[in-house]
């Protein structure tokens, strides 16, 4: 009977895991195309837009709450049976992400020469950086009415509508862009235009889907405890990339080939983070849905199988990333000098694989739980640890060893305090409402 629920359990988190993962990979290969395309243009071009997609895509990174923070919400209001006050909160996240883009929107314009000029962006690649971040500013409001969108439809447990739509907008883009840059003659601005039309087309289609589950005016309340539980995820996000930008700013210093092959474990972090990404999405949902309609045995339950099958999959990984050593690092590069620097931190990349998958499980657990203030504390804990010892790798000339050792104590501190607080279990809170 036991082994029988187990199985239950599994088909359940597979069932959410998989579109999530494929939703995910949409984005990667999104900026992976509009680079390929630009890149055609000229290197001024592909300068100027990696200047400027890397402020908007911090800029985004740091308000994803509003996809978190609504599936946290919306998930247990669906497992109590609460579909009005579901769709209610859906609607709320909607107004919320509206302002959050058009403040974004507001900023972008006015601080672009500045923010290019902080980033390096000098001559035409500023000229070029600022024009594109202005025209794709234009597209932060609907960016984040698709991130609201998103985690409505993925606290109702719905993650094939959200695959669907994102890659569908995503084929509009590449079509747009190649029509604009290459057919219309727009260069770098034809880029830009491509990607706001067709997040216009992905926020309609999310806005779509909210106004068909139900509408509401905006209420204060409601968006205030959305903010507050997102302002719990957003610190958490910025301690996070604090850290992976401290540690590259530390390699910059060391040497070119450093911070390269940093750059080159960073990238197959990324990578593998998607996967491991997609249990913790199933975890927000399951968790969440089983604390809402009362079954936080089920909910315990669901959730030390996805720890489980999250290690493995880190495991996993660590075997690929073994027997790859000597082959990945060329994939990437051809200097002799990047490719030892990447042997002296390929050992940690290995190491640490199993033990992120746990961590990147049990984070997606306690999100769904609605834990996220904990999360929030624990994470600023983890860097506080992390970002001392990549400081400490420049004045003792630990060079990149060093500053993985601090990615790896991260993680180590990350697991610790996650799973203090799983084991505890002073997360798993019924009710409705978190």
């Amino acid at each position: 009977m036991a082994s029988a629920t187990a199985r239950s359990y599994d088909r359940e988190i597979f069932r959410l895991a998989l579109p999530a993962l494929g939703a995910l990979a949409a984005e990667p290969l999104y900026v992976l195309v509009d680079t390929a395309i630009v890149g055609h243009i000229g290197t001024t071009q592909l300068a100027a837009l990696a200047i400027a997609s890397t402020l908007l895509v911090s800029a985004f990174a740091v308000f994803n709450f509003l996809t978190y923070g609504t599936t946290a919400q919306v998930t247990r209001l669906h497992g109590a049976g609460r579909e009005d006050e579901a769709a209610e909160v859906g609607a709320q996240a909607q107004w919320l992400a509206l302002a959050i883009g058009l403040a974004l929107l507001v900023l972008a314009a006015a601080l672009a020469p500045p923010l290019v000029r902080i980033m390096g962006g000098e001559g035409e690649v500023a000229d070029q950086a600022v024009l594109y971040l202005r025209i794709a500013a234009l597209g932060a409001p609907l960016f984040m009415l698709a991130s609201a969108g998103q985690g409505f439809l993925r606290g109702k447990g719905d993650l094939k509508t959200p695959l669907v739509i994102l890659v569908c907008a995503h084929a509009v883009n590449v079509v747009l862009e190649l029509l604009f840059v290459y057919g219309f003659g727009w260069g770098l601005a034809g880029s830009a235009w491509g990607t706001v039309i067709a997040q216009a087309a992905m926020a309609a289609a999310f806005v779509r889907v909210q106004l068909r589950a139900g509408w509401a005016a905006p209420d204060w309340v409601r968006i205030r405890r959305l903010i507050k539980i997102g302002g719990e995820i957003a610190v958490r996000t910025t301690a996070l990339l604090g850290v992976f930008l401290v540690c590259s700013a530390v390699l910059a210093r060391v040497s070119a080939s450093a911070v390269a092959a940093h750059q080159i474990g960073y990238q197959l972090f990324l990578f593998i983070a998607l996967v491991l990404d997609a249990v913790a999405i199933a975890g927000q949902v399951l968790v969440g849905r089983m604390l809402g309609a009362g079954d936080a045995a089920g909910a315990r339950a669901t959730a030390w199988r996805m720890i489980g099958w999250s290690a493995a999959f880190g495991a996993v990984f660590s075997i690929v990333l073994v027997l790859g050593a000597d082959l990945l690092p060329e994939v990437f590069t051809d200097d002799a000098a990047v490719v030892d620097q990447a042997a002296s931190m390929w050992p940690l990349l290995v190491a640490m694989m199993p033990f992120n998958g746990a961590v990147f499980a049990l984070d997606g657990i306690l999100i769904g739980a609605g834990d996220t203030r904990f999360l929030a504390v624990g994470m600023v804990l983890s860097a506080a640890v992390a970002i001392p010892i990549a400081l400490l790798s420049l004045s003792a000339d630990w060079g990149i060893a060093g500053v993985w050792a601090g990615l790896c104590a991260f993680i180590g501190v990350r697991l610790a305090t996650c799973m203090t607080r799983f084991v505890g279990g002073r997360w798993a809170l019924t009710g409705a409402t978190v």
